[in-house]
């Protein structure tokens, strides 16, 4: 009986893995060692009930381990990909930003995008912005505080 327990605990721990594999966080690979762990108990030939208690306990505290690592680890490295990766770059305003009118043009690297300023105000033509955020199909700007700085 403890054979079917322990192949069923050892198919259960790579399920979890493989799966983590298609996730962030280190949250299912919690899970895979837990199962791990009472498959080895289920070889040693322990209580059902107690392997039950073992993964419970040892993905508990597999999750409390791993969660400072993965908030370390999503705060570090921002994901800019798709429209994110114009996220805090710097812009040239093509056409003057007029947000009472929905008005302005900004270029990115080499991709032109419709744009707002970040507080409402009327952003003219050639000025150097940096991208806030993005709203829609709208880039939200605001003038380059480096851009500012040289102004002064």
């Amino acid at each position: 009986m403890n054979t079917i327990w322990m192949w069923g605990w050892a198919a259960m721990g790579i399920i979890f893995l493989i799966a983590e594999l298609f996730t962030t966080g280190f949250f299912l690979f919690c899970f895979g060692i837990g199962a791990a762990a009472a498959a080895l108990l289920a070889y040693l030939g322990v209580d059902p009930f107690i392997q039950v208690a073992a993964f419970i306990g040892v993905s508990g505290v597999a999750v409390l381990l791993t969660r400072p690592l993965t908030r370390r680890l999503n705060e570090q490295h921002k994901n800019f990909v798709g429209s994110d990766r114009v996220l805090e770059k710097r812009a040239i305003v093509l056409t003057e930003i007029n947000p009472s009118l929905g008005a302005g043009l900004v270029r990115v690297d080499a991709e032109e995008w419709r744009a707002t300023s970040e507080d409402g105000r009327v952003i003219a033509k050639d000025t150097i912005v940096e991208v806030i955020r993005i709203e829609g199909t709208r880039l939200v700007v605001r003038p380059s505080q480096v851009d500012a700085l040289a102004e002064a």
